[in-house]
């Protein structure tokens, strides 16, 4: 990917500011005019190619919006790692949109869970991706579920999943690709969709035969979420359509539509 400047890169715990792509020698367009959009990526846990997945999603966003990033990987390859980057209860100050894509399932502390989530009423937007569904599974309370929007603890076997569109004419969807099939990839489950969540896109799982949103706008608080349980490998992750998609959702939460 090529970066103007890249501030800072560690490894993990790891936070990378970066910057939108600018004209290169071969030619590459310079981001579009806008005003500037400031995203934190909050990734790492158990599972995932974080540092690719964040890589994959700056380049396609970076095509539309002129953003500088910020991505956090912390929380170790496990289930119970710590994120320090929530250690503030302000810890999404300064950002426009936050996009959650850790994976950390058996975290159940009820003081930290709610210290990601406050940060949310009246604050950023929220994307939220794949396994963040899962992460704070094993917790008693509801409140990051809530911010989901949705409610699942496990998923199918992962095989090439037919998406089918459940709103055409919500701003995410509108011209989106109807004969979309994913790369490999796994559907989640979805027990709970909460009272402000609308399911854009669906798919029938081949185990149960019944039929689980994989994307869905919702309202936090006052706040717009966006999420997807779609993203389980690096070849969704290079679907040019499956980046499409985040692009839209992005742009949806942040008003951008």
């Amino acid at each position: 990917m090529n970066l103007r400047h890249a501030t800072a890169l560690f490894t993990l715990p790891a936070i990378m500011a970066l910057a939108p792509i600018a004209q290169t020698q071969g030619g590459q367009a310079a981001p579009p005019a806008g005003p500037r959009i400031n995203a934190l990526v909050v990734s790492g846990g158990c599972c995932h190619d974080y540092p690719l997945q964040a890589r994959l999603l700056m380049d396609a966003v970076n095509r539309s919006l002129n953003v500088d990033w910020t991505v956090v990987v912390q929380g170790g390859r496990g289930t119970r790692g710590s994120m320090p980057v929530y250690a503030r209860p302000d810890w999404s100050k300064g950002f426009d949109i936050v996009i959650h894509n850790e994976c950390l399932a058996d975290i159940d502390d009820p003081q930290y869970i709610r210290q990601i989530t406050a940060a949310h009423r009246g604050g950023p937007p929220a994307v939220v991706l794949h396994c963040a569904m899962h992460s704070y599974r094993a917790a008693t309370i509801d409140d990051w579920r809530e911010l989901l929007g949705v409610t699942s603890r496990r998923h199918t076997r992962q095989f090439p999943i037919p998406v089918k569109i459940a709103a055409n004419d919500h701003p995410v969807m509108k011209g989106f690709k109807q004969d979309w099939v994913t790369p490999v990839d796994e559907l989640y489950v979805i027990e709970k969709l909460w009272p402000s969540t609308t399911p854009l896109a669906t798919a029938v799982s081949i185990e149960d035969k019944s039929e689980y949103a994989v994307a869905w706008a919702s309202e936090y608080a006052g706040t717009r979420v966006f999420g997807t349980t779609l993203g389980h490998g690096n070849d969704t992750w290079s679907d040019a359509t499956f980046q499409d998609l985040l692009v839209r959702g992005i742009k949806w939460a942040l008003k951008r539509e």
